[in-house]
């Protein structure tokens, strides 16, 4: 199957492409495109979009969200980001507020975390796909599957990435990851509901940096 889909990760997904589930997840994504009767986020142009803005050989960071955002104009392909002029979701402001108290970086005007994914953040919902409105209702589709193969294929064949996980989704999806061979963090979801629970205080970005730059790697510049 031909998808768009940044070469380096064409590369190492190539075989997810070639599986039954993936087939019928595709036709049920674009049937669901197509139907007039409700809306589909990220726009169809963006579902890659965070493989796209993070190259597979340039990934340092892993972040992974649960699905898009499923209001009118938000989701843009990247987890937890907004398109510019969107106004900041709960969660994300809360990830700005810890940031800003663990490194001093004045809080952001815009959600736009496409400067993050340039860096060598990877952005990564564990559904790519969401009904406007509607939560999780591309979950079980089939998107799991194929995000679990994008963790599986750096936390594999790539040493001493930095993998944040936030939340209990997030954390059993990594609960495979070698903590040998990469720097794993975990902490509550920094959604309202959770955030005082341990996510304020973790410090994440600091130690994510402090990371890399012991491995050689360029601090992200959060």
């Amino acid at each position: 199957m031909n998808v768009k889909i940044e070469e380096g990760w064409k590369k190492v997904l190539a075989a997810e492409f070639d599986k039954p589930y993936f087939a019928g997840l595709t036709d049920m994504v674009r049937r669901e495109y197509s139907d007039p009767s409700f809306k589909v986020y990220p726009p169809a142009a963006q579902i890659f979009a965070a493989f796209d803005s993070t190259p597979y050989d340039e990934v340092k960071v892993v972040i992974i969200g649960q699905d898009p955002y499923h209001g009118p104009g938000q989701a843009n392909g990247l987890c937890f980001s907004v398109n510019p002029g969107i106004d900041i979701p709960p969660s994300l402001r809360n990830i700005f507020q810890e940031i800003h108290s663990d490194t001093g970086t004045p809080v952001p005007t815009s959600g736009d975390l496409s400067g993050w994914a340039a860096q060598g953040v990877l952005l990564l919902n564990a559904s790519l796909t969401v009904r406007e409105h509607c939560p999780k209702s591309h979950s079980g589709l089939g998107w799991e599957t194929f995000t679990d193969a994008a963790v599986h294929a750096l936390a594999e064949n790539r040493e001493n990435l930095v993998f944040l996980l936030w939340g209990s989704d997030a954390i059993k999806k990594g609960a495979f990851i070698d903590r040998n061979r990469h720097l794993v963090l975990t902490a509550p979801h920094p959604s309202p509901l959770s955030a005082y629970r341990g996510f304020f205080g973790c410090r994440h970005f600091s130690k994510a940096n402090e990371y890399l730059a012991a491995h050689g790697k360029a601090p992200v510049n959060w």
